[in-house]
């Protein structure tokens, strides 16, 4: 089973960040993954980006916008014959 945990990558040690892995003395294989260093963003600053992203989406302009709801069920929508009739 895999488990993930954070941490700091210093020279040749690792400096856990939340919780600690329990494995006492064994040796333990591991894979670490290196993030870059501007993907590390702070959550408000994170929620401040998402709420542009959102507030672009909101004002533009989409296909849905121009296409007619009613005509297109009408278009799409295909009647089959009942079972037994």
């Amino acid at each position: 089973m895999l488990q993930t945990f954070r941490a700091w990558l210093q020279g040749n040690r690792l400096e856990w960040v939340d919780e600690v892995p329990d494995v006492g003395d064994r040796l333990l294989q591991v894979h670490v993954t290196v993030l870059d260093e501007g993907a590390i963003v702070e959550p408000h600053e994170r929620g401040r980006r998402m709420a542009e992203i959102l507030e672009k989406l909101a004002n533009s302009t989409s296909i849905m916008d121009e296409i007619d709801p009613m005509l297109w069920q009408q278009e799409t929508r295909q009647d089959r014959s009942l079972p037994g009739r």
